[in-house]
């Protein structure tokens, strides 16, 4: 069987139990980083198993390879370096071939930076949509950021450190002075939120050197969540 393993996205302490002895079970795991998943098993004082780097670039050489060692009767774990396989990291190749091939796998929950900066964020949370990593050039950020411009699920996306303030720069081109989260180093000893609206946040992180994981969250089109207009901005907006 196949296991896919949600793993601490920063935090050791949050791997489950579940997964604590699917990795020990486990013949092979297929990680994206050997020498982080080692840590993670030597923090753990896991015997190391066969381990193979299953990481963008290499999923469909490795795909046919671990598919066949668990139809020959092997305990195979799959993980990334922090939270869910397959969730904006190397794993959905793999999943999606067991499920084509009817090879039974199972799915052990556990930390997901999604979940947990749109908690941090304080907003809505009736509904969301996930979008993953944003593209990095000016045109396409503003076309992807139109395409949820008049939808009223919260968003939430992952972004490098060193393109926040271009991002959020883009989102309030776009979709307006709305409120929004900067959610760092979720779960680690410096963890931070940065909470406000749109126009705050550009002016915080437009210079600003960051390190670390980046998930930002952002309001959806309802007028509860957007920046109320001065009279001043209301007076430029009408026309004589």
């Amino acid at each position: 069987m196949l296991h896919v393993i949600a793993t601490p996205i920063g935090n050791l302490d949050d791997l489950t139990p579940r997964a604590l002895e699917a990795f020990r079970s486990a013949a092979i795991i297929a990680c994206e980083d050997t020498r982080r998943t080692w840590a993670l098993l030597s923090h753990f004082d896991i015997p190391r198993p066969e381990m193979v780097s299953y990481r963008q670039g290499n999923e469909e050489r490795l795909t046919e390879r671990i598919v066949a060692e668990i139809k020959a009767g092997k305990e195979v774990a799959l993980c990334s370096d922090g939270g869910y396989p397959g969730i904006s990291d190397p794993g959905y190749r793999l999943i999606r071939a067991c499920s084509k091939e009817n090879v039974p796998y199972d799915v052990l929950p556990g930390a997901s930076a999604v979940n947990v900066a749109l908690l941090m964020s304080g907003l809505s949370t009736s509904s969301f949509t996930f979008r993953g990593f944003p593209p990095r050039g000016p045109g396409a950020l503003r076309n992807w950021f139109a395409e949820d411009a008049d939808k009223a699920h919260t968003l939430i996306c992952y972004e490098s450190p060193f393109r926040i303030g271009a991002t959020l720069e883009a989102a309030l081109e776009i979709l307006g002075d709305r409120e929004a989260a900067v959610c760092m180093e979720l779960t680690k000893l410096h963890e931070r939120v940065s909470r406000g609206y749109l126009s705050d946040l550009v002016k915080e992180f437009k210079d600003a050197k960051i390190k670390g994981e980046v998930a930002i969250v952002i309001a959806g089109a309802n007028p509860k969540f957007a920046k109320a207009k001065s009279k001043c901005e209301k007076c430029e907006s009408v026309k004589v």
